[in-house]
């Protein structure tokens, strides 16, 4: 689900529309914007507190099966949030192979190959600091 959450949503449009035409699908609960409190804490290990305010889309959908699929994306995109609950109900399914090549797998390179990417250019910036032996050290 967290993958789905944060493949930009042109990314997860096009690799749906692989997967042909999807299910049809009952609301459980129709794309709603709202707003979460982000928690923070010092340090990872500090005390928490509230950060700020982030906009969040959710939905809840059931396919005629009765599978059912979450998404909670964040912003206000309701196509987006649309596509990722269907893509978790169909991972639910006998198609979740399907779905895991044509969608998962290729979301999860990306997301490995940016996250690779931005190591790599904070290694760029990375000092390395080392002392010399002094002779009355010996």
């Amino acid at each position: 689900m967290s993958l789905l959450a944060r493949a930009p949503a042109a990314r997860l449009a096009a690799l749906v529309e692989t997967l042909g035409p999807l299910p049809e699908h009952d609301w459980l609960r129709r794309p709603e914007t709202g707003g979460v409190m982000v928690r923070g804490r010092m340090g990872g290990t500090g005390g928490a507190f509230n950060l700020g305010e982030m906009t969040v889309t959710r939905c809840a959908l059931k396919l005629a099966d009765g599978t059912v699929g979450h998404a909670y994306v964040q912003g206000r995109d309701a196509a987006h949030a649309t596509r990722a609950a269907l893509t978790d109900a169909l991972l639910q399914t006998g198609r979740a192979a399907e779905v895991q090549g044509a969608v998962i797998g290729p979301l999860a390179r990306e997301a490995a190959a940016r996250r690779s990417a931005r190591a790599e250019k904070a290694a760029a910036t990375k000092v390395e600091f080392f002392t010399m032996v002094r002779g009355e050290d010996a």
